[in-house]
């Protein structure tokens, strides 16, 4: 699976006004990135909400340390 191409990530995220609606953006913005690449910080949110996209699962995510408790 191709996970950094453009139209593979906006395709399995179903397609571009999917996309558009889970960014909050108007779908031809989404349209323009099959061309240019999504942005850096769209890409890092949509990591983070969709990790199944990315070949990745929930559960393989770095969970974050939770500090020790007092002795």
């Amino acid at each position: 699976m191709d996970t950094q191409n453009p139209n593979t990530i906006i395709d399995r995220l179903g397609g571009t006004s999917a996309t558009a609606r889970l960014c909050e953006i108007q779908p031809p913005s989404v349209s323009e990135w099959r061309k240019t690449g999504i942005p850096k910080t769209q890409l890092k949110f949509l990591k983070a909400i969709r990790p199944d996209v990315f070949g990745e699962s929930p559960a393989k995510r770095k969970k974050p340390r939770t500090p020790a408790p007092p002795p």
